[in-house]
């Protein structure tokens, strides 16, 4: 342990922590920019410069290490005249238009900004706008980059993509897509986490809001509405609503308020997907008269899609062909439901609000068109998307009433709602796959939790009719990518394979709200598995809407039917490979 003092006060350190990180654990706030943690302490924005006595020099704190009897100062004059200075050289390149910027009132340069009390630009403005290639959902705005190189380091150590590099040198260096390509050459994933984790809004997601409002203005539209399991758990975040106070219910209610005609869960279409995924591996693997090589993965997350066929198109027939839950639901929106209700298919317009870029670029793939009314789901708009809808409608959240979703879309199993975390989509499909292979209930209803947590790659094997079944879980492309590599070397063999792009599964997707400083897929993640034991039904198979669906419409899981609605071709489109 070290002993030094800061602003006056003595403190004790572990030997080789950061100026930093004694600050901070001491409670004396250090303004940073760049700073993440164990990944980009490079000290590149001069944000968290301090005062080390004796020292002519000006030091960063976040990658300065302690050392006995220093002493250091993190607000003196000195410090202060430099954070102006340097912040003032940032907003010199920087599009100061906050107004229309998305990443208003959440911005760490604005912040810093305000806090410094800078009132106006002392140099002179140098930014330069750039063309951007805007067909893929993921946008960026090279005239508010900061140079953080933040979106670098998690793209590169994080995702393993290396989608991002530097270009250009000295004064005219810039962040931009590596290799000299286009964003839709670079094979990008569109996991988002580089719009997670940019400090300002030189990253963001294409705002569909507009084609949305249009949507309920048309008299000539039904507008329905699905939520993914993972957006009950941040929805309210940016709102003023506390985590236990941010009900589905209360969720239900606002998009009601919004004008949507009918509000759906999309954790049916979860259930759903178990249904076709679960019967698929019973008949690819169980009841394969030889395993196959490789395990079949999962097919819900569309970034891990997007990664798996351009990273090892080879492997690409390993995916389960059931589609996603939000494309299974809008499919069955324009045919059962509007079967069901007597609407024109053509008339329906449908949202899904969802915790991922990726489901953006998913929606208008030309495979996703199975019910014959255009593209199933129309338009996918983020939570962030959706909490800046509510905050423009004016909605007082405290003051609404819990409300039900609509039927007969909207009921779901706690297995649904568990598929917005890492292990969800693996522990719904074994606990339906062990009842229809055994006839009977597992010993409890958390048999399978071994899959849970936030650990990158976790493996497990289970018992299941006298069958061992090697299953594993990823989250995060970086750890995606080491299981595959042992999977294809041999150096591990499973059964079934859950991968989710975003660490932590969709409760830390890339279209989640922005805690700046803050990873909350965890805890996020935690809120899905508490709703989930509370749940009355906690089997896919229990759902009564969903067998519904079966008896009325869809005969049985893997019908023909069920195939040419649930299920998809991966070949119809194509990836950049690496």
């Amino acid at each position: 342990m070290v002993k030094l003092t800061i602003d006056h006060k003595k403190i004790t350190a572990s030997e080789g922590a950061t100026i930093l990180e004694a600050a901070r654990s001491a409670g004396i706030a250090v303004p940073t920019l760049c700073h993440l943690e164990g990944l980009n302490e490079i000290g590149a924005c001069r944000v968290c410069m301090v005062e080390v006595a004796g020292l002519d020099r000006l030091v960063a704190a976040c990658n300065t290490p302690v050392e006995k009897g220093l002493t250091v100062f993190t607000n003196s004059p000195r410090v202060r005249r430099a954070r102006k200075v340097n912040v003032g050289l940032l907003l010199s390149r920087h599009d100061c238009q906050c107004l229309t910027c998305a990443r208003s009132g959440n911005c760490a340069l604005q912040s810093l900004a305000n806090d410094l009390g800078i009132v106006e630009r002392v140099y002179k403005n140098e930014t330069i706008p750039a063309i951007w290639d805007k067909s893929l959902p993921l946008i960026r705005d090279m005239g508010k980059c900061v140079q953080c190189m933040r979106c670098i380091q998690v793209c590169d150590h994080i995702q393993d993509l290396h989608v991002w590099d530097l270009v250009n040198f000295g004064s005219h260096i810039d962040v931009d897509v590596s290799g000299n390509k286009k964003i839709h050459e670079s094979g990008c994933a569109l996991c988002g986490q580089c719009i997670t984790h940019c400090p300002v809004g030189a990253l963001t997601a294409r705002d569909d809001t507009e084609k949305v409002l249009d949507a309920l203005a048309d008299p000539d539209r039904v507008t329905v509405v699905q939520v993914a399991p993972a957006v009950r758990a941040a929805w309210a975040e940016t709102l003023g609503l506390s985590r236990d106070k941010a009900t589905p219910g209360k969720m239900a209610a606002a998009l009601r308020r919004i004008g949507f005609d009918y509000v759906f869960d999309t954790d049916f279409a979860a259930d759903l997907t178990i249904m076709e995924e679960g019967s698929e591996l019973i008949e690819r693997v169980l009841h394969a008269a030889k395993k196959p090589e490789y395990p079949m993965f999962t097919s819900c997350c569309p970034g891990w899609v997007r990664f798996i066929k351009g990273q090892y198109p080879d492997m690409v027939g390993c995916l389960s062909s059931a589609k996603s839950p939000q494309q299974m639901f809008g499919a069955v929106a324009k045919s059962y439901f509007a079967e069901a209700k007597k609407i024109d298919p053509q008339k329906l317009f449908v949202v899904s609000i969802m915790p991922c870029v990726a489901k953006k670029h998913e929606a208008a793939l030309p495979s996703m068109n199975s019910a014959g009314a255009g593209q199933d789901v129309d338009v996918v708009l983020t939570t962030r998307e959706f909490a800046r809808f509510i905050r423009s409608e004016h909605i007082d959240l405290a003051a609404l009433a819990d409300e039900d979703f609509d039927d007969p879309l909207g009921q779901a199993s706690g297995a649904g709602i568990i598929f917005g975390a890492t292990g969800g989509v693996m522990e719904a499909a074994l606990r339906t796959v062990y009842c229809v292979v055994t006839g009977k209930k597992p010993p409890t209803d958390d048999a399978f939790k071994k899959v849970r947590g936030m650990r990158g790659w976790k493996s497990a094997e289970f018992d299941v009719a006298g069958s061992a079944i090697k299953v594993a879980v990823a989250s995060g492309l970086g750890n995606a990518r080491k299981l595959m590599e042992a999977i294809r070397s041999g150096a591990a063999r499973y059964d079934f394979v859950e991968i989710m792009a975003c660490p932590g599964g969709c409760a830390g997707g890339g279209g989640q709200p922005i805690a700046m400083g803050q990873e909350l897929a965890e805890v996020r993640g935690d809120k899905l598995f508490k709703l989930d034991a509370s749940s009355p039904l906690r089997y896919s198979h229990e759902n009564p809407a969903v067998r519904a669906l079966y008896d009325s419409y869809l005969e049985k899981p893997l019908s023909h039917k069920a195939h040419h609605l649930l299920h998809s071709d991966h070949s119809v489109w194509s990836m950049p490979h690496r």
